[in-house]
């Protein structure tokens, strides 16, 4: 079978004056336009390749690698607006379009969303929805506290920014446990930190526990490197400081320097710490 919207590995059947004919091997056949076509190949040789529908709705291969996969959620821009709906520019040159009754709100050219890939399964077309709520589901969860996770940031809230956790969960990084510049459409690791009663799922960016001291002590020792052998921070430095420098919290900036402290790594003065091998 070959699969609309994601990479099929196929097997070069015949060659045309239109393209490549691939096959799965099941009878089933797609056509690699000649502009896709390899400069070297052979009968029988296998490629890799994306299947989706041409302008024509016609299913066809192409070598280009498109921003978005079938039940993958990602940040695209809204390249035209017309009566159908807003169409996605994901690479291809065929754009995604997002219907009108997948928009959360009105969706406007130029702007840049979140959004998912489907298959439309009246259609067979393959499409993308801003509703993605609908696509996710806590009820039962695939993950557990201390995995690390692959994030898509999809909205910010009060309390933080909510979070897509490998294609299939909804959670949330909170504000004062941010320590570095974050953005709508963000593509992150992040550790499951908390699963609640609920299953709200509470996300951190950081390693937790005593995971995160040997990264921390080895970023701080990097950028005490970077700077000479010098930094101006030390344990009662202003947290908002530290956070702006190492993109760290004070609570695990002091664990970091604890741990370089007892490595005999630094010395540490009042107006900061010092290398003590520089």
């Amino acid at each position: 079978m070959i699969a609309l919207g994601t990479y099929n590995t196929l097997e070069i059947l015949r060659d045309t004056s239109v393209g490549l004919f691939l096959g799965d091997g099941e009878g089933n056949d797609i056509l690699l336009p000649n502009k896709y076509v390899p400069e070297d190949y052979e009968i029988g040789q296998s490629l890799t390749v994306f299947c989706y529908l041409d302008h024509s709705e016609r299913p066809v291969a192409t070598n280009l690698e498109p921003d978005i996969v079938v039940n993958e959620f990602q940040l695209l821009k809204v390249v035209e607006v017309n009566e159908f709906g807003a169409f996605m520019d994901w690479g291809l040159e065929k754009h995604l379009l997002v219907p009108f009754r997948e928009q959360r709100n009105k969706m406007v050219e130029g702007h840049w969303y979140v959004v998912h890939c489907y298959l439309d399964q009246q259609s067979n077309r393959l499409v993308g929805s801003n509703k993605i709520d609908k696509f996710l589901s806590n009820e039962t969860l695939s993950v557990s506290e201390g995995d690390v996770v692959e994030l898509v940031v999809s909205r910010k809230t009060d309390l933080g920014y909510e979070v897509i956790i490998n294609n299939q969960h909804k959670g949330l990084v909170y504000l004062n446990e941010i320590f570095k510049t974050l953005a709508i459409g963000d593509n992150t690791k992040g550790v499951i930190k908390r699963i609640r009663p609920d299953n709200k799922i509470d996300v951190s960016l950081q390693p937790l526990g005593e995971n995160i001291l040997e990264p921390a002590a080895n970023k701080i020792y990097e950028q005490l490197k970077a700077h000479g052998g010098f930094l101006g921070l030390h344990d009662k430095s202003d947290p908002e400081l530290i956070k702006e420098e190492l993109q760290m919290s004070k609570k695990v900036f002091k664990k970091g320097i604890g741990t370089l402290y007892k490595a005999r790594k630094i010395e540490i003065k009042d107006d900061g710490i010092y290398d003590i091998d520089s």
